[in-house]
């Protein structure tokens, strides 16, 4: 058995009321000022008040930093540094998807490290720990509460990037899933496609271990037994409960696995033409695992038994299959795109985009299939 760390949040608390022990927590990490990072969305849903009204018993003074943006870019760090230095915050507590956990956990090491975020991108460059952080999701996919990434967008080169470091994992996550039952159905399904990528990336990845095998494999069965009611009937709480926990499942073993080409792909998507991170993934998933067979064939015979797929008869090769049909009709039922060419990507943009692709080596190194610039164009062509 080869030598392997394992990392998550300090404190998950998870279930149906759970954000009611966010008081104790913040008062357990000895803060005196709390700013709440979220998006103008969600200020508006009345959730963002619903996590005030948890933290009130503290009898600190909260404040709102509300500017994150979907795929957000460098730059709203720099923004929300500012908003926690200006106001003396030394909690941050993190509502939303992914954007806002990211935005947070990056601010919270630039209060304690010197310089800006670019000079953090890449993996264990943070040379101390930042302020602590609590994540609270409101979406059923990202996992960000419980991995020590912060993925921002790069506008000038027009790609995703990532700044890797432990010291970026919460103190505390709490995972409520009556905190994701507004989310609207095509957030719902985006956001679980991501959580099925993270999961099934994390179980080919080279860097796969017995614990993140498990993690990966309940998440995958979960997600293929409950995304579609809780895309079709948002108010099932117990689509939505299981949904939050295969979130929080594939964002642990992701956070220690790695996730692979399918992220790497999906970077220019989403820095180029604004491609919802989990409608990215989605598309690109299938395609990608088409090329992934040959370097990992056992291990999708057993990601079609956690789907449901009757495959116990058929060959390793012809249960891949099943996985990859399997994986398009949960697409195709959540209502998602098979096809790049549906999401405005132009047939003109691929080289360029596989130019960009081929540059995150960080995810690329973990994919069971080594891939060239060439494969990763031939993948995006036939995603198109």
């Amino acid at each position: 058995m080869k030598v392997s760390y394992f990392w998550t949040a300090n404190t998950i608390i998870t279930g149906r009321g759970s954000l009611g022990r966010i008081a104790g927590e913040a008062k357990n990490l000895g803060a005196t000022k709390i700013l709440v990072v979220t998006d103008p969305v969600l200020l508006k849903t009345g959730l963002v008040d619903k996590v005030k009204e948890a933290l009130a018993p503290t009898g600190l003074e909260i404040g709102v930093f509300s500017e994150v943006e979907p795929e957000p870019r460098l730059q709203v760090v720099n923004k929300c540094q500012q908003a926690v230095k200006e106001g003396g915050y030394d909690l941050l507590v993190a509502v939303g998807g992914g954007s806002s956990m990211d935005v947070a956990k990056a601010s919270s090491i630039l209060m304690t490290n010197p310089g800006s975020i670019n000079d953090y991108i890449g993996v264990n460059l943070v040379p101390k720990p930042g302020l602590p952080v609590i994540a609270v999701p409101t979406t059923a996919g990202t996992g960000s509460e419980v991995t020590p990434i912060a993925i921002l967008s790069d506008v000038e080169e027009q790609l995703k990037k990532g700044v890797v470091s432990p010291y970026l994992l919460p103190k505390v996550a709490i995972v409520d899933p009556e905190l994701t039952v507004t989310m609207p159905p095509h957030i719902t399904a985006a956001t679980g496609m991501d959580a099925l990528t993270h999961a099934v990336e994390a179980y080919i990845s080279v860097n796969a271990t017995t614990i993140t095998d498990a993690l990966a494999l309940e998440a995958i069965r979960l997600i293929s037994r409950h995304l579609r009611t809780a895309v079709a009937h948002g108010e099932n709480m117990e689509a939505r409960e299981n949904m939050a926990m295969a979130s929080l499942l594939a964002g642990i073993a992701f956070a220690n696995a790695g996730v692979g080409a399918v992220h790497a792909l999906a970077y220019p998507l989403g820095a180029q033409f604004h491609v919802p991170h989990g409608v990215a993934n989605a598309v690109l998933l299938p395609y990608v695992m088409e090329s992934n067979l040959l370097g990992a064939l056992p291990r999708f015979k057993i990601m079609a038994l956690a789907m449901g797929e009757r495959v116990e008869e058929l060959s390793d090769r012809k249960a891949a299959d099943k996985f990859i049909e399997a994986i398009k009709q949960l697409s195709t039922d959540v209502r998602i795109p098979l096809h790049l060419r549906d999401l405005g990507v132009t047939a003109e943009a691929i080289p360029g985009m596989a130019e960009g692709a081929i540059k995150v080596t960080r995810l690329l190194a973990n994919n069971p299939r080594k891939l060239t610039v060439d494969d990763i164009r031939e993948i995006y062509e036939r995603a198109f």
